[in-house]
């Protein structure tokens, strides 16, 4: 499929977009898969903080998160000092 598209640009942003290659069709469907891309990406990010939000309990505290990062470098230094 083909589509025609006519841009409206102000003659500077059309001469500099020309001189950077960016309205040649591939570049243009490169940019436009791009957007695309980064949108649902973003919508994908935000579904899992909805889910992340949506479960069940407390959250844990900086404390208790501290405490896990503390025992996971304490548990990979005990690793490293048994080699």
């Amino acid at each position: 499929m083909s589509v025609t598209i006519d841009f409206d640009l102000p003659e500077s942003v059309a001469a500099e977009a020309r001189a950077r290659g960016l309205l040649d069709p591939k570049r243009v469907a490169s940019l436009i898969t791009r957007e695309l891309n980064s949108e649902r990406d973003l919508r994908n990010f935000f579904e899992i903080v909805r889910e992340i939000r949506a479960q069940p309990g407390e959250p844990n505290t900086m404390k208790e998160i501290q405490a896990e990062v503390d025992a996971i470098r304490a548990e990979s230094l005990a690793r490293e000092d048994c080699r």
